[in-house]
């Protein structure tokens, strides 16, 4: 039994390669009809396990609702005589800090990843225990205690493990391409995730282990190590891109860096590559500070076609050494950049002046020092992912 958000993405890859084998899949999820920014809907995902092998039952369930859920699995059991896997997978995610969640927010979080999981695989435990080789497998960013993860984000680790038997949590390493990452991040974004096929792997690996393989904490890339695979670019939206980190585990950004071979490096010159050409550019005079050097080269390449692509305006408080407030407007004229705060930002970022330094010096990713709480963001998500993906797209020149 797979239940997945969106109806694509790794729920539908893990479905996949299970009908390969002729399996019969019970797709429980909400969309039954298409989502405007979200392909595919329960129907059309069964129709490809289908066509790839296996047999499919479509249930419209939210898994909040524990009378859909039993429909959903009454019907598996008339159907297909049984259950003898059920892949907890659907989830909601918001990258906030507590003052700026809104407890609708934390209501569909708890229901979704902490109240679905447990309901669902409540529901299901009594017919897999009648099964030969039963498992449950739940998909989850790594649950890491350590405060520099789980004091930011406590929120969002879906799908967290139950006391049952027979069961196995596989977590993820990094950014995974689906529909919902490139509707929130632009199309830019997929270049720096694996697809969904490492997950998949992972998964029938795990599945295909007797029943006494249970309780354990799994990394994807860690069990296909397992079953020999060196060769990971297979599962790179684009082979020889630089990755998104490994949120939730306890790699530092340096760390990171080092371990692609320096290909992280962020500089602020990211701009220069939507007109595809990198510039030569001159260190800053002695005399000039950090932050104002930073902004010094951004002036220096900014332009109209930069602020088309863009449009946003991002206002940077910053502590520390260095601390003030600066703005860079890429939503108007031909952009601009500086100290002092703009009318309206779109998107505010604080952090302390020295990070930021770093940051666009390559030694640390937004992306790390957001999740990591060095780098705290309120207004518009989609404009800083936007940001970011401007920085990541340029090469490898640096301050």
């Amino acid at each position: 039994c797979s239940k997945n958000s969106g109806d694509a993405g790794i729920g539908k890859a893990i479905a996949l390669k299970a009908a390969r084998d002729g399996a019969n899949i019970i797709i429980a999820a909400k969309t039954a009809v298409p989502h405007p920014k979200l392909p595919g809907t329960i129907y059309s995902a069964a129709e490809e396990v289908e066509a790839a092998g296996g047999k499919a039952l479509a249930c419209i369930v939210d898994i909040r609702d524990e009378q859909q859920i039993g429909e959903a699995v009454q019907k598996a059991v008339d159907k297909f005589g049984g259950i003898d896997i059920l892949v907890n997978n659907a989830s909601a995610i918001s990258l906030t800090g507590t003052l700026e969640t809104p407890m609708k927010k934390v209501d569909l979080m708890l229901g979704i990843n902490l109240r679905g999981t447990y309901l669902t695989s409540k529901m299901v435990l009594p017919h897999l225990l009648k099964g030969h080789n039963p498992h449950i497998l739940n998909l989850s960013p790594p649950l890491n205690l350590n405060p520099v993860w789980f004091k930011n984000h406590t929120g969002n680790h879906s799908n967290r493990p139950l006391s049952i038997p027979s069961y196995t949590c596989a977590v993820l390493t990094r950014a995974i391409q689906t529909a919902a990452m490139d509707m929130l991040g632009g199309d830019g974004i997929g270049k720096q995730c694996r697809t969904t096929d490492i997950i998949a792997d992972a998964a029938y690996a795990i599945l295909s282990r007797s029943k006494d393989y249970t309780g354990h904490f799994l990394v994807d890339e860690d069990v296909l190590k397992e079953q020999g695979v060196q060769n990971f670019d297979q599962y790179a939206v684009q082979p020889g891109h630089p990755l998104l980190p490994d949120f939730f585990l306890d790699d530092a950004p340096e760390t990171l860096v080092k371990k692609d071979g320096g290909t992280r490096q962020i500089t602020c010159f990211f701009f220069s590559t939507l007109l595809g050409a990198t510039p030569a550019f001159k260190p800053p005079p002695p005399s000039s500070g950090p932050i104002e050097s930073t902004f010094d080269a951004i002036r220096g390449v900014i332009n109209e076609d930069v602020v088309k692509t863009t449009q946003g305006i991002y206002q940077f408080d910053l502590s520390g050494d260095h601390k003030g407030v600066w703005f860079l407007d890429l939503k108007s004229g031909a952009g601009s950049a500086g100290p002092g705060q703009p009318v309206k930002a779109d998107v505010i970022m604080a952090m302390d002046s020295s990070d930021f330094s770093k940051m666009f010096a390559g030694e640390l990713k937004p992306t790390m020092a957001f999740m990591s709480g060095k780098l705290r963001i309120k207004g518009d998500m989609t404009l800083a992912l936007k940001l970011e993906k401007l920085m990541t797209r340029m090469s490898k020149a640096k301050l």
